[in-house]
């Protein structure tokens, strides 16, 4: 008998996404599955129940979770969704391993098998499976058009019979997947692009794009290309260069964000009290307390004429797309753990092994264990 891959509505507010689009379902086919979906689960990211062709429509999440073998998800499951899966059945998403003790707990004691796309080793074969990079490139996309939106400026440069409008310039901060997808957007809105990031070796990505690489006078780069630490100096050196850039910017997108640790904090008050009023501000990194010392998640701050603003779950505003990129994400996931419509775990397989949260009753993420168990091998 085929495994059973089920799909829940999103229950989290605010998160339309969903872990299934009908163009996927062509897909899952090819892995010999049953698919069961509770009805409206699709409806926020644009897809009616009609639209899933061959997929079994549940009305009850409680029904689907019982009869599900692997649970596909968006958001973790809450702890009373943990403890409605069926014992030793398997679920797929983002899984904020860094959080949710009583969820990790709830899984161990029901020997559930959660994979947390967190996880996923940034490795050329799981290119594929990495959903954080696929959502952070939706961020970096939406996040200019909420930096124009609020902005009173134009972004390019107009020539008019009433004069010529100069182009906005834009700060990119952090030239990760999220910021390289910010300088492209900036740059075709028409906006002069200037990017920083610790790692000198991001320049030529940045100059390929057609921004503008910020030199602070300091690189990080050691011997046999490891990063060394920067001395007190040098630290200085490099905020006081970045701030003023900060400064003069009229739009500025921060994208730095560490997983399980607070955001770093990378323009302070001072700063933002240096920037001209109409200025804007986008942090990215606010859901983990933002890289601007003014920056309130969910809200937009007047601070002294510059906007800031800290949106939360940002790929969710463009649901339809994100939830479309993310499903595929699912699906390349699910041809490694599932072969002949039969789960085929594979612990030497290393995209498995490292984006396994816990299974058979053991935490096997080494920084949970280390916070729920203090470092018990598993």
């Amino acid at each position: 008998m085929a495994i059973r891959v089920a799909v829940p509505k999103e229950t989290q507010t605010g998160e339309r996404r969903v872990a299934l689009v009908p163009s996927v379902i062509k897909l899952l086919d090819k892995l010999s599955v049953e698919i069961l979906m509770e009805s409206g689960a699709g409806m926020e990211s644009g897809f009616n129940d009609d639209a899933y062709q061959g997929v079994k429509i549940v009305d009850s999440a409680d029904n689907l979770y019982q009869d599900a073998d692997v649970i596909l998800k968006v958001q973790p499951p809450t702890v009373e969704e943990a403890g409605k899966l069926k014992e030793g059945s398997v679920v797929v998403g983002f899984m904020s391993p860094h959080e949710g003790d009583t969820r990790v707990k709830t899984f161990t004691k029901n020997k559930i098998t959660s994979f947390s796309m967190e996880l996923v080793p940034r490795i050329t074969r799981a290119q594929s499976i990495d959903a954080l990079s696929s959502q952070a490139s939706i961020s970096g996309y939406k996040s200019v058009l909420l930096a124009a939106n609020l902005s009173p400026r134009l972004f390019p440069m107009l020539t008019t019979a009433a004069g010529t409008i100069r182009p906005s310039t834009v700060l990119v901060i952090g030239v990760g997947v999220a910021g390289l997808q910010a300088i492209a957007t900036a740059k075709r809105l028409g906006a002069i692009v200037e990017a920083y990031d610790v790692r000198s070796a991001t320049k030529e990505q940045v100059e390929s794009l057609g921004g503008k690489f910020i030199k602070t006078g300091v690189t990080a780069e050691g011997e046999g290309g490891y990063a060394r630490e920067l001395t007190e100096d040098e630290k200085k050196q490099q905020a006081n260069v970045l701030a003023n850039h900060v400064a003069k910017a009229d739009a500025v997108i921060t994208t730095a964000a560490i997983p399980g640790k607070p955001a770093p904090k990378l323009i302070d008050q001072a700063t933002v009290e240096r920037m001209k009023r109409g200025a804007v501000i986008i942090d990215l990194a606010a859901e983990t307390g933002g890289n601007c010392a003014v920056t309130k998640p969910g809200k937009d701050v007047d601070h002294n004429g510059v906007t800031v603003s800290g949106p939360k779950n940002v790929p969710s505003a463009l649901c339809q797309h994100a939830s479309e990129m993310y499903a595929r994400n699912l699906y390349n996931f699910l041809a490694l753990i599932v072969k002949d419509g039969k789960l085929a775990l594979d612990w030497n397989d290393q995209v498995q092994a490292d984006s396994c949260l816990t299974h058979a009753g053991e935490i096997k993420h080494g920084p949970t264990r280390e916070r729920l168990e203090g470092g018990k091998k598993s």
